[in-house]
């Protein structure tokens, strides 16, 4: 299914994963709205796209920042016709030396985040009788990781919310699905160096940001009578 000049609303696209996609999506034709809290970084992205990407500055914990973002794309391209719900912080560490109000903070991002997000686009999504929403998960949502337990429980929230909303939107024309990746090599993990990165992934350690875009992009082109429910993905030498 092409996506030429679909438009699609991507969280936590400054960098990273949701950098990654807007590239690869906009090179295949589509429009971007580029949202994230880093509005520096975000028109920089935007003015590399063209007029084919649109920046917002948003957080996904506000609701009100959401829904003026989904009026925007609207206002800019003419219709929203998917979301990659893809924003998201990570924390690592045992739980009895950690801090409740990062857990909150995290919990805010990786779960409301989405549910927020979501809300959003959902009007117009049932108004039109179509739309593709995909959420970035984890293999950490699928098997608790003991030394990231607390991103672990955000992972398998997200796992159940997507599952749950796929099927009350499966008689609607609205798709809802997961890319779930292991081990990222990108800013999101502290990685940084492109070298480092290439080494790490040519040795099947970890995943290029790139690699995840790939798999949005098939997920978002299957015929429209194809849902992608989960789409796991792992480096070939990560042992989970």
């Amino acid at each position: 299914m092409s996506l030429s000049n679909k438009t699609i609303l991507i969280s936590g696209a400054s960098s990273g994963i949701g950098k990654a996609t807007a590239k690869l999506l906009v090179a295949n034709g589509a429009n971007a709205v580029l949202i994230a809290r880093s509005s520096q970084r975000l028109k920089a992205l935007a003015a590399e796209l063209g007029a084919k990407a649109l920046a917002l500055r948003c957080d996904v914990t506000s609701v009100a920042q959401l829904e003026a973002s989904v009026q925007a794309a609207v206002e800019r391209f003419g219709t929203l016709d998917a979301l990659f719900a893809n924003a998201g912080i990570y924390l690592a560490g045992d739980v009895a030396g950690g801090l409740p109000s990062a857990w909150s903070e995290l919990l805010d991002v990786n779960i409301k985040g989405v549910m927020n997000s979501v809300h959003a686009v959902l009007p117009t999504f049932l108004e039109k009788g179509s739309g593709d929403i995909l959420v970035c998960s984890s293999i950490s949502g699928y098997q608790a990781i003991h030394w990231e337990p607390v991103y672990s429980a955000s992972k398998h929230a997200i796992q159940a919310f997507t599952h749950g909303l796929r099927r009350q939107l499966s008689q609607k024309g609205i798709r809802v699905g997961a890319v779930a990746p292991g081990m990222v090599l990108n800013e999101l993990w502290g990685i940084h160096d492109q070298a480092e990165i290439d080494r790490r992934a040519n040795a099947g350690e970890g995943l290029r940001s790139e690699d995840v875009a790939e798999a949005v992009l098939f997920m978002l082109t299957r015929p429209s009578n194809i849902t992608i429910r989960d789409l796991v993905m792992l480096p070939r030498t990560q042992d989970l």
